[in-house]
């Protein structure tokens, strides 16, 4: 399923996925899809109880941006068949996500963010960040372009 969907858990949802990804022999997303199932159930025996929806999508972010790390390195050592590959992955990955935030809604929380703490310098990065992520939960939200957003306000 290429949608994020909120009243079925992540798990049935992937179950069903796996099941039609093998009878179409996709196997780029079935492998894709068996790596998020066994990054899941990990995280859940790690817990020792069943995820909650927000520790589903933590464990789904979490492997895009492994991909996206993988991406960077496998470029740098000129290995573009295997950056493509995660790549791939990475697409399969985000529609299991909600959401991502504009780089206007960015813009906008970071604003209301610097308002809310105070934050003139800096130093108040951290606080200006935290809010900032707290104003845009519910929404995929790439770190970096959060904190290179926070810098420049700040700067």
């Amino acid at each position: 399923m290429e949608n994020w969907i909120t009243d079925m858990s992540l798990e049935h949802t992937l179950g069903a996925d796996i099941v039609t990804a093998m009878k179409a022999k996709d196997q780029n997303r079935l492998t894709a899809l068996r790596l998020l199932k066994t990054a899941l159930t990990n995280r859940s025996i790690e817990k020792g109880r069943a995820l909650e929806s927000a520790e589903e999508l933590q464990v789904v972010s979490m492997l895009v941006k492994q991909r996206r790390d993988s991406i960077e390195q496998f470029t740098k050592g000129g290995r573009q068949d295997l950056a493509d590959k995660e790549q791939a992955e990475i697409v399969i990955l985000s529609g299991y996500l909600p959401a991502s935030a504009s780089d206007e809604e960015i813009a906008a929380a970071v604003a209301a963010a610097v308002a809310e703490t105070g934050a003139t310098s800096a130093r108040d990065m951290g606080k200006v960040i935290k809010a900032v992520m707290a104003g845009l939960a519910g929404k995929t939200v790439d770190g970096k372009k959060v904190s290179e957003a926070v810098k420049s306000k700040l700067a």
